[in-house]
């Protein structure tokens, strides 16, 4: 049976589809390469100096968050000036409103210190350059669109919940914010405090994390969003639920001044020493570069960056290398590990896993046993208010 030749005019119509369609992805491909590059969100810049790289996060790249922050900032330091408030006990309000200002700066500063570091110096990056080769249309920690959109809209429940917080500690808690005195304590005496307070700090931080990432409903609903950064950067310090900061707050900060007090100067030493070792463990990055990690390698245990992006690394498998400081309490508690640490960068503790004094706290990974710690720690700071 003979089949008919298609009509001619018919295999023209085709053809003019086709070319006709060819044509349109052209003009949309040429159309894209167009737009200007967005640095530091889908690619590397290159062949910059150091000193030129911008992060977008000076000033955010949330104008509303900025202009919340600004808004907030100003208005409490100007009726904080006008009025001279100040709790009985507690340092001045406008002191607590430039505390906050100092902070909000060293932030956005230091994080543009590091992404510097991490964009100039490939080198001296935590992961292989390999695996930061980055599939769909995704920025460069690993996050897709929708998931940057809720990290927007966290950021500003964050600053709005932490701004609020920190007021309600300032006028409830007096003494908390410290009043200047004439402290005759020596310096030794001073630091070692100092470094009491951030090892009771990483105490409960240790254990909300560790909670955060055994009890299913907590991860799956607040801690898996900071998770979502594979590949961290400084930015990402703070890019989480809002409640995951908010209760990293009280228990960290908050529990840690109300049981090892620190005078006022040791109180804002140890509020920039946290905001810049927070920011190095998500750097990327890990040497020299992280001022406040190469600081503290002496302390037993130590951890540096490339401990804490293993932890990323891992995803919901990750649950090993909770410290937020020093390391001590992965070790005491067996959930230290080593991390990819590169010739130059192990600290005298690296190829440790777990502590001589380990003990077995397997128990307290269940989904209800993971918050008997955090209890603990609760009813030892409420004791203190009642004695």
């Amino acid at each position: 049976m003979k089949t008919e030749p298609p009509d001619k005019e018919e295999m023209n119509q085709k053809e003019e589809k086709v070319s006709k369609k060819e044509g349109e992805d052209t003009s949309k491909k040429e159309e894209a390469n167009k737009l200007p590059p967005r640095p530091y969100v889908t690619h590397i810049p290159e062949k910059l100096h150091m000193s030129q790289h911008f992060s977008s996060l000076m000033l955010s790249y949330d104008p509303l968050a900025t202009v919340l922050e600004l808004t907030c900032l100003s208005v409490l330091s100007l009726i904080s000036w006008v009025y001279e408030i100040q709790v009985q006990g507690s340092m001045s309000l406008l002191e607590v409103a430039m505390g906050m200002c100092v902070l909000s700066v060293l932030r956005r500063v230091y994080n543009n210190y590091l992404e510097a570091v991490y964009c100039t110096f490939p080198l001296h990056r935590t992961q292989p350059i390999k695996q930061h080769m980055l599939k769909g249309e995704r920025d460069l920690v690993g996050r897709d669109k929708e998931q940057l959109a809720a990290i927007v809209v966290q950021d500003r429940l964050t600053f709005i919940s932490q701004f609020c917080l920190d007021l309600f500690v300032y006028f409830s808690l007096p003494g908390f914010y410290p009043a200047h005195s004439t402290n005759t304590s020596s310096v030794t005496r001073r630091v070692l405090q100092l470094v009491l307070n951030h090892y009771v700090m990483s105490f409960g931080m240790y254990w909300t994390h560790r909670a955060l990432h055994k009890n299913v409903w907590l991860w799956r609903n607040i801690h898996s969003i900071h998770h979502w950064a594979k590949h961290p950067l400084s930015r990402t310090t703070y890019q989480d639920h809002w409640f995951d900061n908010f209760g990293n707050a009280i228990v960290g900060h908050i529990f840690a001044q109300i049981l090892v007090p620190l005078d006022a100067q040791m109180f804002w030493v140890s509020r920039v020493l946290r905001v810049c070792e927070s920011l190095e463990k998500h750097s990327g990055v890990s040497g020299y570069f992280n001022l406040v990690h190469s600081v503290q390698r002496w302390l037993p245990y130590a951890q540096m960056p490339h401990h804490h992006d293993w932890h990323h690394e891992g995803h919901k498998g990750c649950n090993y290398t909770f410290s937020s400081l020093g390391g001590l309490w992965d070790c005491v508690f067996g959930t230290r590990k080593s991390g990819r640490a590169k010739e130059g960068v192990q600290t005298a503790w690296d190829n440790l896993e777990q502590g001589r004094f380990s003990f077995d706290t397997k128990y307290f990974d269940g989904m209800y046993t993971c918050f008997i710690p955090l209890c603990a720690l609760s009813g030892i700071v409420v004791n203190s208010f009642v004695t």
